[in-house]
């Protein structure tokens, strides 16, 4: 029996319409695809910079605990009598020093 509104250019029309389904279906697999490697390209470079994150935390750990006792050093120094006095005056002065000149070198090598 004969479909009514149905004739040889609504199959066409179906065809048309079914291929271009299957065109777009295509492309959003693809895109699918793409945007599932690019978030896990983004969970490994997370993962990256969480491991040299956790690297420079336990650096600067280390490093703390190095001017922790520096700064003790120089405090017991400083309370000591006249003489360490003076000696603590000239490795300050000597310590501006070489902050100033390291600071000029860095700046002539940057420009």
């Amino acid at each position: 029996m004969a479909e009514w509104g149905r004739g040889p250019s609504a199959g066409a029309a179906e065809d048309a319409l079914d291929v271009e389904n299957k065109r777009m279906a295509d492309s959003l697999a693809s895109k699918v695809t793409r945007l599932k490697s690019l978030a896990l390209d983004i969970d490994k470079d997370a993962e990256e910079q969480n491991r040299y994150l956790d690297g420079m935390d336990s650096d600067l750990l280390s490093v703390t605990g190095l001017l922790t006792g520096s700064v003790k050093r120089f405090s017991s120094m400083a309370r000591s009598g006249r003489e360490n006095r003076r000696l603590l005056c000239s490795v300050s002065a000597g310590l501006i020093l070489v902050f100033v000149i390291l600071y000029y070198l860095v700046a002539k090598a940057g420009t």
